[in-house]
């Protein structure tokens, strides 16, 4: 029976790159798959791409593919990520770059572009789904609108011999599901396969939380070894079912709890996961520990894809202004508290206009206001103050006053730091599957 195997390089944009290597090396892996856009992400590569055209790629590109384009050359893998952003054709042309540094040739590199639907959205003017606002009206501030596109692309790009497949918005365990369609011939609406197919590449897409990262609660869920972590591998078969397993000898663990816990993990509805190729039926998922460090995933189905395509839209939204100052010995709660009432009420003489804002006292309620025990006081505690505002200038504010604790507040602050981040917010809405056309580019190294 035919089976392959695919490692999961990345988990997110700034991932750890030193797994991706374990896997290219010693995983005997077939491919090799960098999952690494969030929605934001996406946009603020849009943003360096209009300041620079030959820009909008994720930051770490050179850093993996230096690092793995060897090893993968010579044990035969073939890579899949989405690290192409903004701008997957600059991002193509960067490898192949590194790839003649390194003294690689005959490399087939794949450009999946047409997520970018920005226009399209403007010209169609749906309702955002948060905002409920119509896209046009959001024109000046809308930076990115990319949908996501599925597996057939990737597809199309293996069939034609790429050895590196890089994308911009893809779904992400469609990116995982590519492969599985390419070397096992299924069709396109085989809505069972393709379930189980996407179910496997949500169980890999985030990386080390499968094999034990996300899961690790010392003395409740110990897990071995995290600082050497190993990333998850799949060894998948024609059926659907699949053995997730990671190179022996790595750190972490794989059993049914971090299985279970990866499939539960941004599910919305089990019995109907939308993804542009399938919507999965994740209710009949079984898992089975086979051996050490390798769990069997059975069960699992779906049905029709969505005849729409989900659209991510970015937008400027105003700016993030951020003081903190720390306070430590006795009375450090009651001179935290002080510093936090002095703030607000500078912040109202001063005359900041903020649509929301917070005041934090770090350890004792920034996380869950209220719930807190303060009858011990803590030794030590941080301030923060954090507003959301439309103009820079009130952002600047708020970071400012913060600071002038140090000589205008309570006994013995230190350590205080401000910041003003522009706010780049993210929407949603869908369009039509035939409005988005995919586009394949081959470069040849």
């Amino acid at each position: 029976m035919k089976t392959i195997r695919i490692g999961s390089g990345a988990g997110y944009s700034g991932d750890r790159i030193e797994p991706a290597v374990e896997l290219a090396e010693r995983g005997e892996i077939q491919y090799l798959v960098f999952e690494c856009l969030a929605e934001r992400t996406i946009a603020i590569a849009q943003q360096a791409k209009l300041r620079d055209p030959e820009l909008g790629y994720d930051p770490l590109l050179a850093d993996r593919m230096r690092a793995v384009l060897a090893a993968c050359r010579k044990n035969g893998v073939r890579i899949i990520t989405n690290m192409g952003a903004a701008n997957p054709e600059a991002a193509g042309r960067l490898i192949a770059k590194i790839a003649a540094e390194q003294g690689i040739s005959g490399l087939k590199i794949a450009t999946v572009t047409g997520d970018d639907v920005r226009e399209k959205v403007l010209a169609e003017n749906p309702t955002l789904d948060d905002s409920a606002r119509p896209a046009r009206s959001m024109e000046n501030s809308i930076v990115s609108a990319n949908a996501y596109l599925g597996a057939q692309p990737l597809v199309r790009s293996l069939a034609e011999g790429a050895d590196i497949v890089v994308t911009g918005r893809v779904a992400d365990p469609s990116l995982f599901l590519a492969p599985m369609i390419h070397e096992f011939g299924w069709a396109e609406d085989d809505w069972h396969r393709l379930g189980q197919g996407i179910i496997i590449g949500h169980l890999l897409e985030c990386g080390g939380q499968i094999t034990g990262g996300y899961f690790a609660d010392p003395g409740v869920k110990d897990v071995p070894d995290l600082a050497r972590l190993g990333f998850p591998v799949a060894v998948v078969e024609e059926s659907g079912e699949a053995v997730i397993t990671k190179v022996e000898g790595s750190g972490g663990s794989v059993t049914t709890a971090t299985c279970k816990e990866q499939m539960l993990y941004e599910i919305h509805d089990p019995s109907a996961y939308k993804t542009p190729d399938v919507i999965a039926d994740f209710t009949g998922v079984t898992f089975t520990q086979v051996g050490p460090d390798q769990v069997r995933v059975t069960g699992g189905s779906g049905n029709q894809r969505p005849d729409t395509l989900k659209v991510s839209v970015g937008y400027k939204d105003g700016f993030h202004g951020e003081g903190q100052i720390s306070y430590a010995g006795p009375g450090s709660l009651t001179r935290g508290k002080l510093a936090l009432k002095i703030v607000e009420e500078r912040l109202k003489i001063v005359g900041v206009k903020a649509e929301e804002l917070r005041f934090d006292l770090i350890g004792v309620n920034a996380l869950h206001a209220g719930t807190s025990d303060e009858s011990m006081s803590p030794y030590e505690v941080r301030v923060r103050v954090i507003g959301r505002t439309q103009e820079r200038r009130d952002a600047v504010l708020i970071g400012n006053e913060v600071e002038t604790l140090y000589t205008n507040g309570p006994a013995g602050g230190g350590g205080a730091a401000k910041a003003v981040k522009e706010i780049v917010a993210m929407d949603s809405t869908l369009v039509a599957r035939g409005a988005v056309e995919p586009n394949v580019g081959i470069l040849e190294v």
